[in-house]
């Protein structure tokens, strides 16, 4: 599914990466651990093709990754961040923006399946009224977790998107991902929730080796 092969990387002379080897199959679950800074959100950047390597390559299900197979990958691949961007206006300006792209004609961005998600992540239906400036940390991390479901997005590469919940909604994101048989996760995240699933695999960046 996604192969990082010898892969070295560096930012202003500082190594991030030398020699990584670094493989995730279809449905795997796998949490990226390592001190801050130590490049687990480098790793997305280059999935994405945001990030070019110094030397070795990204394979995105047996393609290698340049400038022309990332628009596919990007139309596949789902990425949330801790630090979510949401636009302007109010959030069903929004999501009525994103269902515009041409790409998304088709998904069901219909009322009731916004409440549908709304209402398992602990959503008022009213929020959608709220202007995008106004939503909290939270707010604006479950909202993006929405678009990418109606995206029907199967890959997820998710930084930190648990960080600004509550004690009750951490367990209840984590599982909703990793329990899900047919979604490829990646998740970057110093939450212990996203440990609890018995079939989640742990990389360490930092010995860059398996250690479950």
């Amino acid at each position: 599914m996604i192969k990082f092969d010898k892969i070295s990387l560096s930012f202003d002379g500082k190594e991030i990466f030398s020699g990584l080897d670094l493989e995730v199959g279809a449905g795997e679950k796998v949490v990226l651990s390592g001190r801050s800074g130590i490049g687990k959100s480098s790793l997305f950047g280059l999935v994405l093709g945001f990030v070019e390597p110094d030397s070795g390559s990204v394979f995105f299900e047996g393609v290698r990754v340049d400038e022309k197979s990332v628009w596919d990958l990007r139309r596949t691949v789902s990425y949330i961040d801790q630090d979510v961007s949401a636009g302007y206006g109010k959030v069903s300006d929004w999501l009525s923006f994103v269902s515009d792209f041409k790409a998304n004609q088709g998904l069901d961005f219909g009322t009731e399946r916004i409440f549908e998600l709304m209402d398992l992540f602990g959503m008022k239906h009213e929020l959608l009224d709220k202007s995008v400036s106004e939503l909290s940390g939270g707010e604006r991390q479950r909202i993006a977790i929405i678009v990418s479901q109606l995206l029907n997005r199967k890959v997820y590469l998710l930084d930190e998107v648990t960080s600004a919940l509550d004690k009750v909604l951490k367990p209840k994101v984590a599982a909703f991902f990793m329990e899900n048989p047919d979604w490829t996760v990646i998740s970057v995240s110093h939450d212990p929730v996203w440990l609890e699933s018995g079939n989640v695999k742990v990389f360490d960046l930092e010995a860059m080796e398996w250690k479950r």
